[in-house]
């Protein structure tokens, strides 16, 4: 029964994202809110155990994503609407808590596992000539696969990168990270999931000065005179550092989606 309940719930989403698609219409929109509403609920009970905010306002919040999911669905793709719109919410609330100054908590076993996971990565890089796949690492870490994924969702939601920060570079005009992903109509805050977690991956492969460089720009939004004056380098090595950082994070993006 449950099961008929289910795929007939499916069914009737599916069909309110065709008439979406085609008319737009914001009764139709509301129709899909209310039924995907359980998404959202899930979503703010995971972080109303790791901040200080209100269930109702993290409700508000991650409503805010769904409507944007609903938006930007594109039902030809194929994908599952829940599995599309989860990144869509948790990037709204996320965008939220750090907009509030709030620091996201995680636990040191998971905090010392990502740190053991740069040298096992790089361990396993070289012997297999590729970046190592999640069900490899975990092994390594011992660890299951779930928490792995978890360790690097948590590590990435506690320090995000700023993507959409322009890096000035006087021969080729700007660049920013947020150029490495594939859809540019994401703002960094909403990036897919998976690509937050190729990003990021990406960053651990390069060598330490270039990491740290790209680090303190992305991360810390620190201007290249401060990375400089960080790192008692120049602020032309720095500039050289970041478009080496991301030359080299590009071929490793389009290595992964390959």
């Amino acid at each position: 029964m449950l099961t008929t309940a289910t795929s007939e719930l499916k069914q009737e989403i599916w069909q309110l994202l065709r008439e979406y698609q085609k008319d737009h219409s914001a009764e139709v929109r509301n129709q899909l809110v209310k039924l995907n509403f359980g998404l959202v609920r899930k979503e703010a009970h995971y972080w109303i155990n790791q901040c200080q905010e209100s269930y109702e306002d993290l409700l508000q919040v991650g409503c805010l994503g769904l409507i944007r999911a609903i938006e930007r669905f594109d039902i030809a793709k194929g994908h599952a609407f829940s599995s599309f719109a989860m990144p869509y919410i948790r990037g709204e609330i996320q965008h939220y808590l750090r907009d509030k100054g709030v620091t996201v908590r995680i636990p040191r076993r998971w905090l010392a596992l990502q740190q053991q996971a740069i040298g096992v990565s790089r361990t396993l890089r070289e012997k297999y000539n590729r970046q190592p796949s999640d069900n490899e690492l975990a092994e390594a870490l011992e660890v299951s696969v779930e928490e792995w994924q978890e360790i690097k969702l948590a590590w990435i939601n506690r320090a995000p990168l700023s993507l959409d920060t322009p890096v000035q570079d006087h021969d080729e005009g700007s660049a920013s990270l947020g150029e490495l992903v594939p859809d540019h109509n994401y703002r960094s805050f909403q990036l897919a999931q998976e690509d937050q977690i190729r990003l990021q991956q990406a960053l651990l492969q390069l060598e330490k000065r270039t990491r740290d460089v790209l680090e303190f720009v992305f991360l810390h939004d620190l201007t290249q005179k401060q990375v400089a004056e960080r790192l008692g380098i120049s602020v032309v090595t720095v500039s050289r550092q970041v478009k080496k950082g991301l030359d080299s994070m590009k071929k490793l993006m389009c290595t992964t989606e390959d």
